[in-house]
C-alpha cells in the first residue's frame, strides 16, 4: 500500500513538472550543456545562466532594501492619508 502511494505521489509531482514546462526546461538545458564544444568548468552556474538566473546577486542585500523600501512605501502612504484629510478638511471650511 505505501508502495503504492509513493509511486502515485512522485507520478503527480512528475504530472505537475511536467505541465508546468520545468522537464522541458531542464531537458533543453541539459541538451544544451552536453552539445557545448568546451564544458564550462562550472556546470551548476551554466544552469542558473541558461534558466535566467543571476549569479552575482547578494540576496542579503535586496532584503534590506525591500525592507527599506517597504517602511518608505508606509510613510507615503500616511502622508498621502494625512494630506487627503487636510484637504477635505479645507473643502469643508471653503
Amino acid at each position: 500500500m505505501s508502495f503504492q502511494t509513493t509511486d502515485s505521489k512522485k507520478e503527480e509531482f512528475r504530472k505537475y513538472l511536467e505541465k508546468a514546462g520545468v522537464i522541458d526546461q531542464l531537458t533543453r538545458v541539459l541538451v544544451g550543456l552536453y552539445e557545448e564544444p568546451e564544458k564550462p568548468s562550472n556546470a551548476i552556474e551554466y544552469v542558473k545562466k541558461y534558466l535566467g538566473s543571476p549569479v552575482d546577486i547578494d540576496v542579503d542585500k535586496l532584503k534590506l532594501e525591500y525592507e527599506k523600501l517597504k517602511d518608505e512605501n508606509i510613510k507615503l502612504k500616511r502622508q498621502i492619508d494625512e494630506l487627503k484629510k487636510e484637504l477635505a478638511a479645507q473643502q469643508e471650511g471653503a
